[in-house]
């Protein structure tokens, strides 16, 4: 299959590399070009994963976003939620009818550039898809022997995934499922799937509840050191406020709840992989607490989503918006007015069921 990955981060890296060593035929682009470094002398790139060293050959690494989405069945954007409107115009012009755009995960960003898509001129007949966790835990490492490197610790086996508009849904999921074999699971729209994003929930209480550590010690493993028993009751009952924001949508389990996370093998990652992520020592990092994607995606927009989008239904978000509210002390930078809200997402004045339609038949319906 051709696929067409857009990015420069942890998540399009191992996306490109995955693709590559599964047989498909990967055009990979990022705005800056000259950020690629030796790939795009040579466009090669070397994966670590639990069974070795693979040295794999990108098929074509992209100057020109046009030239990585031509012909691409599809199309995966793993970047984070704060670029994904830059990338949704500079998309536009060069989609075609019948591709499929996934982004992995999306925080609602899957309607957000169909829509932004649709208002520059792009294809309308294309299916946008978004799945609630990154599907690698990776990071990428020192160059070794010449070779840009990327790590992947553990694979994603179960990815809750939904398209906008719903209507294309069969079609879309076959496609994605050809990347990603035996991993996806329908829910019902691109709402849904938006609300079984991870990131705010796990990440919003680690970098919040280690700002003392963080901004201390050179280097700190928030999976670690960073989650304690304390930490973890407050991710159950964060948790435990998405979960009620689902269930007033009429959304049907299964929620995965983050507790499966931590205690079974039930969960997005599969078996052990909270213990694996550790083992690797990979996200034993320097955070810098304000600038850090934890702070800027999954509070400042994530976090920001869920907590705006809660109120809205009538729910009381206690949780999400105290840590909503510590984390735009602590950047400097009040994320109910700059952050992703569901009044900024333009449907607020939807009731249920109009939301529901419009999530099935998309605009141009």
């Amino acid at each position: 299959m051709k696929i067409a990955v857009l990015g420069g981060g942890n998540g399009s890296y191992a996306a490109a590399a995955d693709f590559t060593k599964a047989g498909h035929e990967v055009r990979w682009w990022r705005r800056s070009y000259a950020d690629f470094g030796s790939i795009a002398q040579d466009a090669s790139l070397r994966l670590l994963d639990h069974r070795g060293r693979h040295d794999l050959r990108i098929a074509h690494v992209c100057a020109q976003i046009g030239d990585a989405v031509n012909g691409a069945e599809l199309i995966v954007c793993p970047t984070p939620a704060f670029a994904q409107m830059d990338i949704a115009t500079l998309l536009a012009p060069h989609l075609q009818d019948g591709q499929v755009v996934f982004l992995p995960p999306g925080t609602f960003g899957s309607v957000l550039m169909a829509r932004a898509s649709y208002a520059a001129g792009g294809a309308t007949d294309v299916a946008f898809a978004e799945t609630g966790t990154l599907p690698w835990l990776t990071r990428k490492r020192p160059i070794e022997e010449g070779k840009e490197t990327i790590a992947i610790t553990t694979r994603a086996s179960r990815l809750p995934t939904g398209v906008y508009p719903a209507r294309h849904s069969d079609w879309a999921l076959k496609v994605i499922s050809a990347a990603f074999p035996k991993a996806i699971e329908p829910v019902e729209d691109a709402l849904s799937a938006a609300l079984m994003n991870a990131g705010p929930i796990i990440h919003s209480p680690l970098i919040i509840m280690n700002a003392g550590p963080i901004g201390h010690f050179d280097k700190w493993d928030i999976h670690n050191e960073g989650t304690q028993p304390e930490i973890r009751a407050v991710h159950d009952a964060l948790d435990a406020e998405r979960i009620k924001l689902r269930e007033t949508l009429g959304y049907k389990a299964p929620h995965f709840p983050l507790c499966d996370h931590y205690q079974t093998s039930n969960w997005m990652y599969g078996n052990l992989a909270h213990d694996k992520l550790i083992d690797s020592g990979d996200w034993h990092e320097k955070l810098n607490l304000n600038t850090h994607r934890y702070m800027s995606e999954d509070i400042g927009m994530g976090l920001c989503f869920l907590t705006t989008l809660g109120e809205a239904m009538g729910i009381d978000m206690p949780v999400a918006a105290g840590l909503l509210a510590l984390g735009s002390v602590a950047a400097g930078n009040d994320f109910r007015s700059s952050g992703r809200t569901w009044k900024s997402c333009g449907l607020a004045a939807l009731d249920q069921g109009a939301l529901r339609a419009f999530l099935k038949e998309g605009e141009r319906a």
